[in-house]
């Protein structure tokens, strides 16, 4: 089969006939991690990129992550607690919230969020900068794009998820115990000492751990889905659309 382009590792066109164009942008997104691991233990890291980076995936997207975070902890009291108060387990609420919340829950609606509001950013901020050829720009720079513009934005993504999983863990805790008290008299204490007693270390570092790699995914799909595109503005918003969608698949 015969090949138009370059090579995967350059950003330029990667169709090659016969093959779906999904199959090459993951490989190119493959290649684009190991890329990274590599760069970043080499220490070629762009601190000041990594800092704005992460002003932008971790303050700016708090407030949309808690306010979810706070009505799924809502949604998932009532149904637990009504449930479980007619079976005479009240004593029990808290700790199958608190293991839901933090074994699945939180860290998959979490990094939902930021592939719908981060992922399709970095996936049209790069497609408009391929297209525009601003990245080739970067090369006649002797600025390597992977380090200036891909690296920062998976470290970035990767710190910042699981702090933004961790504060809406608690806040879904806290929008239960709230919620427990007012409609269904259960008092706090009940909910948190269940909880405390059902939790191990092993379900937070679960949740942290599933956050850096739900991170890590989201970034490093968007960039690559983005470094790839191809045909001006419409180009742009299918390799937005698709980033996205391909990002809550394999998270899933």
């Amino acid at each position: 089969a015969g090949s138009r382009g370059g090579e995967a590792g350059t950003g330029g066109e990667i169709e090659v006939a016969g093959v779906p164009k999904w199959l090459l942008r993951s490989c190119f997104a493959l290649v684009t991690v190991g890329q990274v691991v590599v760069k970043t233990f080499r220490g070629k890291i762009h601190v000041r990129n990594v800092l704005e980076q992460l002003s932008n995936v971790g303050p700016k997207s708090l407030s949309v992550c808690l306010l979810t975070s706070c009505f799924v902890g809502m949604v998932f009291t009532i149904q637990f607690t009504r449930e479980f108060a007619r079976l005479g387990l009240t004593k029990a609420v808290g700790g199958v919230l608190a293991l839901a919340l933090s074994r699945e829950l939180v860290p998959v609606i979490t990094a939902v969020i930021m592939a719908g509001r981060i992922g399709s950013a970095y996936a049209a901020e790069l497609g408009t900068m391929r297209v525009s050829e601003q990245i080739d720009s970067l090369r006649m720079l002797s600025t390597d794009p992977v380090d200036y513009l891909v690296t920062p934005r998976v470290i970035a993504c990767a710190i910042a998820l699981p702090l933004l999983a961790i504060l809406c863990f608690a806040m879904g805790i806290s929008a239960s115990v709230l919620l427990a008290d007012l409609v269904y008299d259960v008092g706090p204490n009940v909910i948190l000492d269940s909880a405390s007693k059902a939790l191990q270390k092993s379900d937070i570092f679960a949740l942290i751990l599933k956050s850096v790699v739900f991170g890590a995914i989201i970034s490093s799909v968007s960039c690559s889905w983005g470094m790839t595109t191809q045909g001006g503005a419409k180009g742009v918003g299918e390799s937005t659309t698709s980033a996205v969608v391909i990002s809550l698949g394999e998270n899933e």
